[in-house]
């Protein structure tokens, strides 16, 4: 059986479809729409602790560790919880002065001594044991200043340690930020207050951009862009890698459906139905990509306008296309 083309190129560049062939092809069309857009950027990330909720654990005078209550990296510690117990000459001193001026029955100095012994992080529960025993402790047991999991342990049983020297580093994990890594071509859509979706191996969760770093990484030429997001039930964990696909609003534009434009390399074009079956290649101008749509540029079409959103129709009818867009190019000559 012999094959024949299934639509008419005309020499203006138009094609005629007759109702008949439309249906044979498969032949749709779809409408020129004023939409608002929504643009979606995908990245990588990284789960970090939320900075604003680590608490570096530290002693405020010198002396050595004499036991560690919770000596386990990844261990959870509740506020007001025994830490550690350190012994500490100047400790001692100061519990003896205490007792000293207690012995005094002098209200200033007893005020005094007790305010130092509270500069060192000792608890008035503490200060009223001393008080009624009357005799200095060798060692004091400090307690957790925060509530968290350890991740950072820089000591252990004997460690000498100095006043101010980092001992433990707490994070409350039930807030965590994701770093996602943006390209340059991203930094100018992706704002603060952006909403997010974190995937971590088929795990998701919602968040919001609370931050844009305002420099490039220059070896990976990457802005990152903080995500904070609730972790109530602990399931993201500092350093699982994710995919954030954040969502950047548009605004209100003219669109066309995706599957109505034709891309021949170095320009665009969609196919409008102008009646009495005519078919007639527009050039169109688009900008970036927003789901099933692309926002148009130029004014070369109008909302309402009916486009084809048929593949088969430029499948089947390839070579009438490329005709029509000859046509079309040598008139624009």
């Amino acid at each position: 059986m012999a094959l024949v083309p299934v639509t008419d190129t005309q020499n203006d560049g138009t094609i005629r479809v007759n109702a008949a062939t439309r249906q044979t092809i498969g032949l749709k069309f779809g409408k020129v729409e004023k939409r608002n857009l929504q643009r979606e950027v995908r990245a990588a990330a990284r789960i970090v602790p939320d900075e604003t909720r680590l608490y570096h654990v530290t002693v405020k005078l010198d002396g050595w560790i004499e036991h560690l209550f919770a000596a386990t990296t990844g261990q959870y510690v509740k506020q007001g919880e025994p830490l550690l117990s350190i012994y500490s000459p100047d400790l001692l001193a100061g519990q003896r002065e205490y007792l000293a001026a207690y012995q005094s029955d002098n209200a200033n100095l007893i005020a005094a001594a007790k305010r130092r012994l509270e500069l060192w992080d000792i608890t008035d529960a503490q200060i009223a044991s001393l008080q009624k025993s009357g005799t200095p402790e060798r060692v004091m047991t400090l307690a957790a200043p925060a509530s968290g999991w350890i991740t950072e342990r820089n000591i252990a049983a004997g460690h000498k340690v100095m006043a101010s020297e980092i001992l433990l580093t707490l994070a409350d994990l039930t807030t965590v930020w994701a770093d996602a890594e943006l390209f340059q071509s991203d930094l100018a859509t992706v704002t603060v207050g952006a909403s997010v979706e974190l995937n971590v191996d088929g795990y998701t969760a919602a968040g919001k951009v609370t931050f844009v770093s305002p420099t490039l990484d220059p070896m990976t030429r990457t802005a990152k862009a903080r995500v904070e997001l609730p972790n109530a039930d602990l399931r993201l964990k500092p350093e699982m890698l994710a995919t954030a696909r954040i969502a950047v609003e548009q605004g209100s534009h003219l669109a066309v459906p995706v599957d109505a434009v034709m891309r021949t390399g170095e320009n665009n074009y969609v196919f409008r139905a102008s009646g009495n079956d005519v078919i007639e290649p527009v050039r169109v101008k688009i900008g970036a990509r927003c789901g099933d749509w692309f926002p148009l540029l130029g004014d070369t079409l109008k909302e309402g306008d009916s486009v084809v959103v048929s593949a088969n129709f430029l499948i089947d009818s390839e070579a009438q296309v490329k005709g029509a867009l000859n046509a079309m190019e040598h008139q624009h000559r």
